[in-house]
């Protein structure tokens, strides 16, 4: 087997995946290229792997049982990709990143808001804040 066609199929896939992270704003199909990416790096270590099998005379493998590692972590990833994701979802209505990053922002009246706040408190004018707990021990 000539090493040149799954190496070529690999950097084909990889470049898919890439692109596909670079280019999407659905945090889906970013979790299916980080998959795709991961898919042609398994390809280049069997392809590699069996390479070296044939010119070297390597008995251990170790290309296959890092692809079998590989795929365990993909596995993993895309559990707890999946489950950000969901929770992002139903939190917040969308799973568009660019959605996701301006919800991360503040508005200009919070920040304003937030550093009269600050002011009134290192002034010692602000309303200091009873907890639940310090109404119950006032109530008895």
């Amino acid at each position: 087997m000539h090493l040149a066609y799954p190496a070529v199929l690999s950097a084909l896939l990889f470049a898919i995946g890439v692109y596909g992270l670079l280019a999407r704003r659905n945090a889906i199909l970013i979790l299916m290229s980080v998959e795709l990416m991961l898919n042609a790096v398994n390809l280049n270590l069997v392809a590699f792997d069996v390479w070296l099998s044939t010119t070297l005379r390597d008995t251990l493998h170790g290309g296959q049982a890092l692809t079998l590692f590989t795929i365990a972590l993909a596995a993993a990833e895309i559990g707890i990709g999946l489950a950000i994701v969901l929770l992002v979802h139903r939190n917040r209505g969308s799973s568009d990143i660019d959605r996701l990053r301006d919800t991360a922002e503040t508005d200009d009246d919070e920040a304003a808001a937030a550093e009269a706040a600050l002011a009134d408190d290192e002034a010692g004018t602000a309303i200091p804040y009873d907890s639940p707990a310090k109404k119950a021990e006032a109530a008895r």
